[in-house]
C-alpha cells in the first residue's frame, strides 16, 4: 500500500494530465498498466487548435486481420482532430456499420450510405450525416446493404475506382464552397476484397493498426503485397504512412516483443504513441460514443488524442513535420 503514492507523484512531476493524476487508479489508468510515462515527454498532450495540413489527407485504415481495432482506431482518431478543430469525413466501407454506431449516425437497412454512392452512383453529398456529438465530423454511414457490394460491384466498369470517383467530386465540391475537408478515413473491412480495393485507390495513405498479440504480423505481409500491387497498376501515390500499435499492455512481455518486432521491420511507420488495453475503450461504442466523448480523461481517450496529433505532425507540406 505504501508504494501507491510514489506512482501517483511520479505520474505529477512528468506532468500527466491533471484528469489523470486522481486518487482513485482505474482499471485503465496508465500507472495500473504499467506506461513508460516519464518516457513519453515527447509526445504533446496539450489540447487546443491543430494547423491544417496543406491539402486534404485522405487515409484507408486497413488490415484484413479482424479484431486489431480498426474502426476503432478510425472513429477515435477521427473524433480527436475534429476536436482539435480539423473538418473530418469517416467513410464506413464495413458492412458491420460499427464506424457509423460509434459516432451516432443511423444506418438502419434501406438508409442511404456508402453503397448508394459506389454501387449505384449517387452524389455523396446526398448521403452523408452530421456527427451529433461532433461538431466538425461528417460521416458516410454504412448498412447491411453494404453486404452485397462486393458482389455487385463485379459487373461495373472500373470497379475498384468508384469509391475514388465518388469521393473526388464531393470533396472538390466542398472545397469550392470553402468547406474543404481536412482529413478523411475511410474504414475498411477485414479483408482485401473489392471494398478494401478501392479505399486503396481512393487513398494517398494507409494507416495500418496492429494488434500487440502473436499472431499481429501474420497478413501484415499480405496488405503490404496488395499495397505493392494497387501501387504499381492503380495508385501509384499510395504509401503506408502510419501505423499504430493497439492494445498494448506493458505488464506482459509479448505486447514489448510485438512493440519491438514492428518498430524494427516498419522505423519510420511506426507512431511513437501507443494504445493501451482499455475498458473505456471497449464500452464507449455501446453507448454510440467515442471514447473521447464518453470519458475524455481516461487512459484510451489520451491515448488517441496524442496518436491523433502525431499522425497530424507528419502531415505532408507542414512546417515541423515528423
Amino acid at each position: 500500500m505504501t508504494d501507491q503514492p510514489q506512482v501517483v507523484d511520479r505520474q505529477v512531476r512528468v506532468g500527466w494530465p491533471a484528469a489523470v493524476t486522481s486518487s482513485r487508479l482505474e482499471a485503465d489508468d496508465p500507472r495500473s498498466l504499467g506506461w513508460p510515462v516519464a518516457d513519453r515527454t515527447d509526445v504533446p498532450r496539450e489540447t487546443g487548435v491543430l494547423a491544417p495540413p496543406a491539402r486534404t489527407r485522405i487515409l484507408a485504415v486497413a488490415n484484413q486481420k479482424g479484431g486489431v481495432g480498426k474502426t476503432t482506431t478510425t472513429v477515435n482518431i477521427a473524433a480527436a482532430l475534429a476536436q482539435s478543430g480539423q473538418r473530418v469525413l469517416v467513410v464506413d466501407l464495413d458492412p458491420q456499420g460499427n464506424a457509423s454506431t460509434a459516432l451516432a449516425v443511423d444506418h438502419t437497412e434501406g438508409t442511404p450510405g456508402v453503397y448508394d454512392a459506389v454501387v449505384e452512383g449517387k452524389h455523396v453529398r446526398e448521403v452523408v450525416r452530421e456527427a451529433p456529438h461532433l461538431p466538425g465530423l461528417v460521416v458516410v454511414p454504412a448498412s447491411i446493404d453494404l453486404a452485397g457490394a462486393e458482389i455487385d460491384l463485379v459487373s461495373l466498369v472500373a470497379r475498384e475506382s468508384r469509391l475514388h470517383r465518388a469521393l473526388t467530386g464531393y470533396l472538390s465540391e466542398q472545397a469550392d464552397e470553402g468547406h474543404r475537408f481536412d482529413y478523411v478515413f475511410i474504414d475498411c473491412p477485414p479483408s482485401l476484397g473489392l471494398l478494401t480495393l478501392n479505399a486503396l485507390v481512393a487513398a494517398a495513405e494507409i494507416l495500418v493498426p496492429i494488434q500487440c498479440e502473436y499472431y499481429a504480423l501474420e497478413g501484415v505481409g499480405q496488405l503490404m503485397r496488395t499495397v505493392d500491387m494497387v501501387r504499381a497498376h492503380l495508385n501509384p501515390k499510395l504509401a503506408v504512412s502510419t501505423i499504430l500499435l493497439t492494445m498494448h499492455d506493458a505488464r506482459t512481455r509479448l505486447s514489448a516483443g510485438v512493440a519491438d518486432e514492428v518498430r524494427a521491420h516498419f522505423p519510420d511507420q511506426v507512431l511513437r504513441t501507443t494504445i493501451p488495453r482499455s475498458v473505456r475503450i471497449s464500452e464507449a461504442p455501446s453507448h454510440q460514443q467515442t471514447v473521447l466523448t464518453y470519458d475524455a480523461g481516461s487512459a484510451g481517450a489520451l491515448s488517441y488524442l496524442e496518436a491523433a496529433r502525431e499522425l497530424a505532425a507528419r502531415a505532408p507540406g507542414l512546417e515541423g513535420a515528423a
